[in-house]
């Protein structure tokens, strides 16, 4: 095996393996009499199922060449009963971009609501492609805003930021936010073209703010998987976050958004919005332990609820 893929060959022997691994009985193709020497499905079956002529199909088998167009491709899918993963590799062999297929999820998974939960207290929330905000914990409503108060049509990040009267002042970089978010926005507008909502969701932006049909005239296209954002809160004051945005494997339309004081001036500001009224006498303790963790000193919870650093023994 050589250091790179010949995606032509591949192609071919994928799909002779997939072909060979149905049996005629499971898509309800008649079984003639006569024995089968060859395993699976023979290449006329496939041909009529996708159709497409069994000359096709054994010159794609062979590796002679042959890109077949994304209607074929899918078609050899439907026909091979390929799985989302398969499909998706299917494509990439033949260098085509998959479809979106499926409609993106508006519920999130209820791992995800719980990882969103236990990343406290770190400020996350779960979005779609749309920046819908699905899942998010009380530190993120504590920062942003009070994220359970909106309407659920207005849980969504971008609307935020251009319509809420609120945050008209809340991004200290403004002008950038918005166009790397519109910037972001647009990948993901080229990537689910048959999603009405958002199709309508940019029209009614364009319309409503200047700001946002400025930055989405400019036709840029950027995914930011991680950054860092000036905030201006009413609470904690001026403070700095890095922001790393994941994407998890069985639900790729979502992503997991967190953030994380940029320094300790703003991770003051965020203990101050971590804990509730009733808590600030715990204040100190809670800052001891950021002090501790950035100077890599493990801490102990002491019996009144504080902290205290842990002693290190080194071996001479």
């Amino acid at each position: 095996m050589t250091g790179t893929i010949n995606a032509t060959q591949e192609l071919g022997a994928f799909l002779r393996a997939r072909r060979e691994r149905l049996q005629p009985a499971e898509l309800g193709l008649a079984i003639r009499k006569q024995s089968r020497r060859t395993p699976g499905l023979r290449r006329e079956e496939v041909a009529e199922l996708a159709g497409v002529s069994t000359d096709y199909i054994v010159r794609l088998e062979q590796g002679r060449g042959l890109r077949p167009s994304a209607e074929v491709l899918e078609a050899l899918a439907r026909a091979l009963r390929l799985n989302l993963d398969e499909t998706a590799y299917l494509f990439d062999l033949a260098q085509q971009r998959l479809p979106y297929c499926d409609k993106p999820a508006t519920v999130p998974a209820a791992t995800l609501v719980m990882l969103v939960e236990d990343l406290a207290p770190l400020p996350a929330m779960l979005v779609d492609h749309r920046y819908d905000i699905l899942a998010w914990n009380r530190e993120m409503s504590r920062l942003l805003l009070d994220i359970d108060a909106l309407a659920p049509a207005r849980r969504n990040t971008m609307w935020m930021c251009l319509m809420h009267p609120g945050m008209r002042e809340f991004y200290l970089d403004r002008d950038q936010i918005i166009r790397e978010g519109v910037a972001d926005l647009r990948a993901a507008w080229a990537a689910h073209p048959d999603d009405g909502a958002l199709a309508q969701m940019v029209a009614d932006f364009t319309a409503r703010s200047p700001e946002f049909a400025k930055a989405w005239a400019e036709h840029d296209v950027k995914v930011r998987g991680r950054g860092r954002k000036r905030l201006n809160h009413p609470v904690a004051g001026v403070i700095t976050v890095d922001f790393e945005v994941l994407m998890p494997l069985q639900e790729t339309d979502q992503r997991l958004i967190v953030y994380r004081a940029a320094d300790a001036a703003s991770q003051q500001g965020l203990d101050r919005l971590t804990l509730d009224a009733l808590d600030v006498d715990r204040l100190p303790a809670l800052q001891a332990a950021h002090a501790a963790v950035a100077g890599r000193q493990p801490v102990a919870t002491t019996g009144d609820g504080g902290t205290a650093p842990v002693a290190i023994e080194r071996s001479a």
